[in-house]
């Protein structure tokens, strides 16, 4: 008879609501299904959640319908009675004692084999198998963690506090500071901490510097001789060489070249100086002790003007007074204007004067000779010409001082070098008569140039570099170093926009460097102005 109730159960899952059809039934089907099948199981889910009555449901549902396809099959079988094998490959057969509130509907038990269908149905863990012990450790554990990283923190912070009383992140730091050298103690280490390596100071630099000349020029016969100054250029933009016994000027705006003068016999010229304002005037100073006076213009000489008893290695201009240092140590001051010139003498130096630069205020003049000594000439009162006392007479540097130049943006700052056994650039503010700052070149220094845009001088080197550098200022560091000539740079100029550097070597070289460029986002609009006039008409004025 089991096989009997089995059919007729399966009968009742077929005939529950009309037809049966093999797509998905509609949610009211469902609905009611669920209801009709088992009443009692339906009350009690209705205090449970939404999702797990939609998951019975599902499954009531796929268990119907594969009830019902099992009994279309066997009906299909001439109405035999299905043999017991089959329900081993699916569901077991219902047990026979039931309790009175259950419904007929036989419950499927789980297979290992059996999947769910489409993967809807949830797992459900046997709690049988947990080790809720362990799963409560695990949890703690994070927090536990938490509390120790806080403690260690708050630990930490203790331990910097109580270690660092004053200022948080510094260990060690002295109660006092380091007491202060004696006043004009000059560290001669100073250098080595000062002065950086080139590649490292290239790169530090906020703009680019060319490393190579931007044009060279041919100087055939250019004298190689430390002590002489034989290159100027211009407000006007002419550029006046002198070569042996030769002048000429060089347009850097054309190109044109043009012979001043040639000397005559066994003459050679030792000095060349322009006029201040961007006149056209040039004074000349020979190897037969006498200063000339040229107008480039008319390419004539107005004038010679005597004074000294050796040849005339510097020339500076003061408005129309014009300054010349010889190897007999004197320095002469001309003025131009009148028939008598030699307005003052000074007993300068022991030895030649290779240095002489007035200030651009025009209240000091600074000589260098050959005796090591550098001396600062204050301006006699009402005049163009200095005291004959010197104001300072410094001697720190053991060499020849040549290289002489004034800050062009900084009241009474002087720059001074020292030859082959020097080899030092100073720094001086002849204001207090004090030495700011000292570097060791290791080469001989044979002329500085200021920049005017920049807070740095360039210096050109002899032995045994044979370069340019270029040194920030006040601190003295290197920033850049230009290199190709292959014989001692003996002559420096600045271009009149102040963005180019003209080296003279004695490799018979000009070249021409834009180290001073100014950047174009801050370059400044162009202004309309005429040509500064020179201070010097001569047809007016001298007489």
């Amino acid at each position: 008879m089991a096989q009997f109730n089995y059919l007729n159960e399966l009968n009742s899952l077929a005939t529950i609501d009309g037809p049966i059809t093999r797509g998905p039934l509609q949610r009211w089907a469902k609905k009611s299904n669920s209801e009709n099948i088992n009443p009692s199981l339906s009350t009690s889910l209705k205090n449970t959640s939404n999702l797990n009555i939609s998951s019975c449901n599902q499954s009531m549902q796929k268990l119907s319908i594969s009830s019902n396809q099992s009994y279309n099959a066997n009906v299909l079988s001439s109405n035999k009675t299905p043999p017991r094998n089959e329900n081993k490959k699916g569901k077991k057969t219902p047990s026979k004692n039931k309790s009175p509130g259950r419904s007929t509907t036989p419950t499927p038990t789980p297979n290992k084999a059996t999947k769910t269908p489409n993967k809807a149905d949830r797992f459900i863990p046997s709690r049988s198998n947990s080790n809720f012990d362990l799963c409560h450790y695990m949890l703690s554990r994070d927090d536990d963690k938490g509390e120790e990283i806080v403690a260690q923190k708050a630990a930490s912070e203790a331990i910097g506090r109580a270690l660092t009383d004053t200022e948080p992140g510094r260990l060690l730091q002295y109660t006092c500071k380091a007491p202060a050298a004696p006043e004009g103690y000059q560290n001669r280490l100073r250098v080595v901490y000062s002065q950086a390596k080139v590649p490292s100071s290239v790169k530090n630099t906020t703009r680019y510097i060319p490393q190579a000349p931007d044009r060279i020029l041919d100087a055939p016969d250019i004298l190689d001789d430390y002590y002489l100054n034989l290159v100027d250029w211009s407000a006007s933009n002419i550029l006046a060489v002198a070569l042996g016994n030769s002048v000429y000027l060089w347009n850097a705006g054309t190109g044109q070249i043009e012979q001043l003068l040639s000397l005559e016999g066994s003459e050679t010229v030792c000095s060349v100086a322009w006029v201040q304002g961007g006149g056209s005037h040039l004074a000349v100073g020979t190897s037969s002790a006498t200063v000339e006076l040229w107008d480039c213009e008319r390419i004539k000489r107005l004038r010679i003007m005597d004074g000294h008893s050796g040849r005339v290695g510097s020339l500076a201009w003061n408005l129309y007074v014009v300054s010349s240092g010889a190897r007999d140590g004197a320095i002469v001051h001309h003025d131009v204007r009148q028939r008598d010139h030699a307005v003052a003498s000074l007993a300068a130096h022991t030895q030649e004067i290779c240095g002489l630069k007035w200030s651009p205020d025009g209240k000091y003049l600074a000589s260098g000779g050959n005796d090591n000594l550098l001396n600062i000439w204050p301006i006699a009162q009402g005049q163009h010409y200095s005291q004959p006392q010197y104001l300072y007479s410094f001697n720190q540097h053991l060499a020849a001082v040549k290289g002489l130049a004034w800050c062009p943006w900084s009241s009474g700052v002087l720059a001074s070098g020292g030859g082959t056994a020097d080899r030092t650039i100073r720094i001086w503010n002849v204001n207090t008569g004090t030495n700011i700052n000292t570097v060791d070149t290791n080469s001989q220094v044979c002329s500085i140039v200021w920049s005017t845009h920049y807070r740095e001088l360039v210096s050109g080197h002899g032995y045994a570099q044979n370069q340019l550098v270029i040194w920030k200022y006040p601190a003295l560091a290197r920033v850049a170093e230009l290199t190709g000539h292959v014989a001692r740079v003996l002559h420096l100029a600045l271009s009149p926009d102040g963005t180019t550097v003209l080296s003279a070597g004695a490799d018979e070289t000009l070249r021409l460097w834009k180290c001073f460029m100014l950047d174009p986002s801050k370059k400044k609009e162009p202004t309309d102005t005429k040509a500064a006039k020179s201070l010097l008409n001569m047809n007016t004025l001298i007489r």
